[in-house]
């Protein structure tokens, strides 16, 4: 009765929810014809192989799964993945893994719809991340008995205050669960309180430290410095937005007041806005030049465009602090992943419009690992960033103890989905 009731406001509010979802929005790619996939009108797979299903909603659960499908392939390379991901934007983030995965649009919580899903791709396991729980697509993937993890488990003390007010509704979620990978303790105590069976619950930790930084990422990074100047301060503007760039330049100005041959590496997110940026920094009469231009990097170039793919390891590798970008704009885009920049031991800053990583960065503003600031002292910070060496250092070192203080969650989520072995209890 109560997933019935469930399922009937599900279709009342179901147009409100496809408006949102479909709604265009400036940096937001189209779904296209694949709109139908959140229906169950789902394409089959490439592969006869049966695959193991992954689903990550959105950005934060996109990149969290992109590093458990590569630890997945590493270990298994003939393994199939399917992904699904209910926004665009997971898509597009999924989309950089090119041909280890299959991607598909994850149906909306309706039987049929998932049973449609299922049926085209015969998934073995379905790996949910995050904690993205829907009460129908949990009845009819278990009705084709097929085991449901959820991997980097989060369960906040809000969202557990709300579960509790709607307790015969959480049980019908919790019996349906094969293993709760949870990311910290707190969270293993909250599922086993809302009823989940000790046994089914564990802490593995949170996969999002668990990157990977090669020897030819950090060489690369050491020619690219030597190129642009060793002897000149260095900072990335990484990720950036349209209506961003402005500010950011503003910044880069205000502080060749006071270090006259500092250098600006500037990123924009999508590379479609590439020559616009550039063009952008000519009209403010910066000295710039673009990285595919080859052009050698004298010190009367102010600002350095990476207008390149896949080298964001490089550029950030190469400066003295980094900007993540994507937080200037009020509630727009939700900042971008700081971890690489940490993992690099290169001292970060973001901005105030952060939601799509505020528990990393809330928790590393708590460990004195990383700043929150201000568009208006955007430039003050960077300014202390590159002379003040210390400081600097002290805000790099005490993010990466934390960051590798965190790392191992992969190993002991695989240790729990192939029952490897034992990982800690609650």
């Amino acid at each position: 009765m109560i997933r019935l009731t469930y399922t009937l406001l599900l279709t009342l509010l179901s147009p409100l929810f496809l408006y949102s979802l479909y709604k265009k929005k400036e940096g937001k790619p189209a779904f296209g014809s694949r709109w139908k996939e959140h229906f169950g009108i789902t394409p089959p797979l490439k592969s006869d192989q049966p695959p193991i299903w992954i689903h990550a909603v959105s950005v934060g659960e996109a990149i969290a799964a992109t590093i458990v499908i590569k630890a997945l392939k590493k270990r298994y390379p003939e393994q199939t993945i399917v992904v699904t991901t209910t926004t665009s934007t997971g898509a597009e983030q999924i989309a950089k893994l090119d041909s280890l995965v299959e991607h598909r649009y994850m149906p909306i919580d309706f039987c049929f719809a998932v049973r449609g899903f299922i049926k085209a791709t015969k998934p073995t396991k379905m790996l949910i991340m995050e904690t993205e729980l829907w009460p129908n697509t949990l009845h009819t993937v278990a009705q084709f008995k097929i085991p449901i993890y959820v991997i980097n488990a989060r369960l906040s003390e809000k969202s557990y205050r709300g579960y509790k007010k709607v307790q015969p509704f959480f049980n019908l979620l919790g019996k349906h669960l094969t293993q709760i990978c949870c990311q910290y303790k707190d969270d293993a105590e909250r599922f086993i309180t809302l009823g989940i069976s000790p046994e089914k619950v564990c802490v593995t930790g949170s996969v999002k430290f668990d990157i990977k930084i090669t020897e030819e990422v950090i060489e690369s990074g050491k020619q690219l410095r030597e190129q642009i100047g060793t002897n000149r301060p260095v900072w990335i503007a990484a990720s950036t937005h349209k209506g961003e760039d402005e500010k950011i330049l503003m910044a880069h100005k205000a502080l060749l007041q006071s270090i006259p041959n500092a250098l600006l590496i500037l990123v924009p997110r999508h590379p479609d806005r590439f020559n616009d940026v550039f063009e952008l920094c000519q009209a403010e009469n910066l000295t710039v030049i673009r990285r595919t231009s080859k052009r050698p990097v004298d010190e009367g170039i102010q600002v350095y465009i990476g207008d390149t793919m896949g080298e964001m390891l490089t550029l950030i590798g190469a400066s003295d602090a980094c900007f993540m970008g994507g937080s200037l704009l009020g509630n727009k885009v939700g900042g971008h992943n700081i971890l690489e920049p940490i993992a690099l031991n290169i001292p970060t800053i973001i901005g105030p419009s952060y939601f799509n990583f505020a528990e990393i960065v809330n928790t590393l503003v708590t460990n004195k690992g990383c700043l929150v600031v201000q568009e208006k002292d955007l430039t003050s910070s960077i300014l202390t960033l590159l002379t003040d060496i210390e400081s600097a250092t002290e805000l790099s070192s005490n993010a990466l103890r934390f960051f590798k203080g965190q790392q191992g969650a992969i190993d002991r989520s695989m240790g729990v989905l192939f029952s490897i072995n034992k990982v800690n209890k609650c």
